[in-house]
């Protein structure tokens, strides 16, 4: 596989980072402007990023989206939507909603979604495999993409928070901390590029597998990646107010949506 992005596929994330980044919640405070939030949700909506599979997109394509939108908290559905998007052109029909749930995440980006929709029992064996590998490689796209706008926040901290008169990010304990969160990350996007690359061109059976293993791997660092940031900013990065623990609760609730167990795999993973 080409892990290097289109011309296209590029504009495409170009757009949706524009989008998170002009609508999405910039403090905490934010998360409750409904004037904002309806604009940001009219925008989604709009752009047609909800219904990408049945316009023809690959895995990838989905998954660059999840992964902007994570890092901006986008705070409407995106993943529920465009799953059941996935569906809908599987099914040739539209499937049953999914019963709201509640979790820890303030942002909602995960709202939506059916882990086990009754309607993959219609399905093929072909069919229900690729549906499943997606919606892996959707939620593996939304780890990264939080546990990236996480270590956004630590660097952008790190740069102006200034101890014994100097900025903390130039001592090298933080430096390293920050560093050891960047190749984390780097790790998850490589992986995470295989298994939503897999969705579409691996036989069923090894693009569930690839979507098991990115599952597992993009859940720990950015958990790691998270817990990171707030360490970096200190005290205040246990208060309400700063960023760091939305990112945290997008990721424990991505963590536990459609979980795998390590037996689960049919290769080893240390």
């Amino acid at each position: 596989m080409d892990v290097r992005l289109t011309s296209e596929q590029q504009q495409l994330r170009d757009a949706a980072a524009k989008l998170a980044d002009d609508l999405g919640p910039g403090s905490v405070a934010e998360l409750d402007d409904d004037g904002r939030v309806a604009r940001l949700e009219k925008a989604v909506a709009d752009t047609g990023f909800r219904t990408l599979r049945s316009d023809g997109a690959s895995g990838v394509e989905v998954a660059i989206v999840a992964e902007e939108f994570a890092r901006g908290l986008v705070d409407v559905p995106f993943a529920g939507p465009v799953l059941a998007d996935d569906l809908r052109v599987r099914l040739g029909r539209e499937p049953s909603a999914a019963p709201e749930r509640p979790t820890v995440d303030l942002t909602g980006g995960l709202a939506g979604i059916a882990e086990s929709p009754p309607e993959l029992a219609e399905l093929s064996e072909e069919d229900a495999g690729r549906w499943r590998a997606l919606a892996l490689t959707v939620t593996c796209a939304d780890l990264i993409g939080a546990a990236r706008g996480a270590l956004d926040l630590a660097v952008d901290y790190a740069k102006v928070r200034e101890q014994y008169g100097a900025t903390i990010g130039s001592y090298q304990a933080i430096g390293h901390l920050l560093a050891e969160s960047l190749a984390l990350i780097e790790g998850s996007i490589s992986v995470a590029r295989h298994a939503a690359w897999a969705v579409d061109e691996l036989p069923v059976a090894e693009a569930v597998e690839a979507g098991r293993v990115a599952k597992i791997y993009c859940a720990r660092a950015a958990r790691t990646v998270c817990e990171t940031s707030i360490q970096v900013h200190g005290g205040i990065g246990n208060t309400w107010e700063c960023l760091a623990h939305v990112y945290l609760r997008r990721v424990l609730t991505a963590t536990e949506t459609w979980p795998v167990k390590l037996e689960e795999l049919t290769i080893g993973l240390s």
